[in-house]
């Protein structure tokens, strides 16, 4: 685990006492495994290396399931993440209607790819498959709030930097 923890470097060290408490609001069993991830992942927004080993010992699973799970599901990231995150759909109806060009106008404006996160650790950007909202495309998401027909040149309101939605 110390080479998977030394790749993090940019992250706060990890509070093990709070990975426990987390834990403590389930029993202590396999089943309460993809709960525990959530919450775990929702304080410190990313699976730290040390928590899932905490979440495999209290919960007496076996560490290499708990990391399949934890990289089974897109939700879960297991690299330090922005404290928010940008999301771009790139299903099908987003990439017709231009979800590429939201794609290339975030990496310049932030200079930040998808899959990256910024230096400051403010922001992470991220391409998803689809987002069912196909209705709606482009679909921009930053944090939780969706931005439909999203524009390019409306990058800026969308960041909650200026300027008029």
């Amino acid at each position: 685990m110390s080479s998977a923890a030394a790749s993090h470097s940019a992250a706060p060290p990890v509070d093990l006492e709070q990975v426990k408490a987390l834990i403590a609001r389930y029993p202590r069993e396999e089943p309460s495994l993809i709960q525990v991830l959530q919450d775990v992942h929702r304080h410190f927004n990313y699976l730290p290396a040390e928590a899932l080993g905490e979440v495999a010992r209290a919960l007496g699973v076996p560490l290499a399931k708990v990391h399949s799970v934890a990289t089974f599901y897109k939700a879960f990231s297991l690299k330090p993440q922005g404290k928010v995150i940008v999301k771009v759909c790139t299903g099908t109806a987003c990439h017709i209607r231009g979800a590429p060009q939201l794609v290339d106008e975030l990496t310049r404006k932030l200079g930040v790819k998808p899959g990256e996160t910024s230096a400051d650790m403010s922001i992470t950007v991220k391409t998803v498959n689809c987002v069912g909202a196909c209705a709606m495309a482009p679909v921009l998401i930053v944090g939780e709030k969706y931005h439909g027909n999203a524009k390019a040149a409306k990058l800026e309101s969308y960041l909650g930097r200026g300027g008029k939605k």
